[in-house]
């Protein structure tokens, strides 16, 4: 193990000096390149310097426990020993994660797509708190989000919504969110005050960089129709919406939210390029339709990955066990908990399936 961090370590050097070099600060391409290889070796590397200087810790603390005479010294240096010792614990296993394969989709921006499953309108409605929820959290984030298409209902809900969130490492926190969300509370169109429960699905697509798939222009039909939903008199008056099919596959894909008719091509093709790239990655990966099918589910109640129940302000992650009482707070973006406990369940296991490996 220690023998590939040497390498990063030494890689990390040459790249830091590279960065002063007048070639390099004179061509930002390169400077860019530089700079996105040293990010993403940085974090093994200074974690493995903090491991080296634990261990120097711990052999000077115990040549000072064997030479020394000096009982305070020595008890000094049995308290440097023991918190050596927990140091290079903790960060042996940090490295031992950080050399974990990463997913290479992990950096990339991503498209979510939400659709309604059981329960009708209310099953709508949710999806709009959802959207609402990864909009906050998308923020809080920093990053920016784009809607794509929308399928708005009378009450404000959604049939249907797909939206763009760009910035780094937008994949590595939404990837996790794919499945089917079900929700228990008592509807807004509910007399009797009965709580019902209602599915909500979610996909969560890498986007596709153009140098990954080439669409051949003879494979695509491409509609123009005219805007529907809240907008105004110009949005209903101009056929600005655009809907794509790419005729191999029967993928549709449709955009109606800029004004511009170029615009909504522009978002299309990357939802269509996306969805092909997914598709790509689910062959080579010999699941096919079936990783797509498992991501999103059919909406049926019985297949969910999380509960989101109103009355007692409870969510549960059925994937991890993990229960939270702040649904609240959850629904207004605050989603870290959430994802740090599934990013370090799905590390915990890769870990375990890495030295079984071994």
């Amino acid at each position: 193990m220690f023998e590939r961090i040497e390498i990063f370590d030494k890689r990390y050097s040459e790249l830091s000096q590279r960065l002063y070099e007048p070639s390099v600060a004179a061509d930002p391409e390169q400077y860019q390149k530089i700079m996105k290889e040293l990010k993403s070796i940085e974090e093994i590397v200074l974690t493995y310097r903090d491991y080296k200087k634990a261990v120097k810790a711990q052999e000077e603390s115990l040549e000072i426990l064997d030479e020394s005479s000096d009982n305070d010294l020595k008890e000094l240096a049995q308290l440097e020993l023991d918190e050596a010792k927990q140091n290079i614990e903790e960060l042996s296993e940090n490295l031992k994660i950080l050399l974990l394969p990463k997913d290479p989709n992990d950096e990339r921006n991503v498209i979510v797509e939400i659709r309604g499953g059981a329960g009708g309108e209310e099953s709508a409605l949710f999806s709009a708190v959802l959207f609402r929820m990864y909009s906050m959290y998308a923020e809080k984030k920093g990053y920016k989000i784009e809607i794509v298409n929308a399928n708005e209902t009378e009450l404000g809900g959604y049939k249907e919504i797909s939206f763009m969130i760009e910035g780094e490492g937008a994949y590595s926190r939404f990837k996790y969110e794919s499945g089917v969300h079900r929700v228990q509370r008592v509807p807004e169109t509910e007399s009797q005050g009965r709580v019902h429960t209602s599915t909500t699905t979610v996909a969560v697509l890498p986007e596709a960089e153009d140098v990954e798939l080439e669409i051949d222009p003879n494979d695509l039909k491409i509609d123009t129709f005219r805007s529907s939903g809240a907008g105004g008199q110009h949005i209903n008056k101009t056929s600005s919406a655009i809907r794509i099919t790419h005729l191999p596959t029967g993928t549709v894909v449709e955009c109606q939210d800029e004004r511009s008719q170029y615009k909504n091509k522009d978002k299309a093709l990357k939802v269509l390029k996306s969805r092909l790239l997914k598709e790509k990655q689910d062959k080579q990966a010999s699941e096919i339709a079936a990783n797509r099918k498992s991501q999103v589910g059919t909406g049926d109640r019985s297949e969910r990955i999380r509960t989101y129940n109103y009355p007692q302000g409870r969510l549960t992650d059925h994937r991890i066990g993990l229960t939270l009482y702040k649904l609240e707070d959850i629904l207004n973006g605050n989603l870290d908990e959430v994802i740090d406990a599934l990013v370090t369940a799905d590390r915990a296991e890769k870990l375990k399936e890495s030295m079984e490996n071994s």
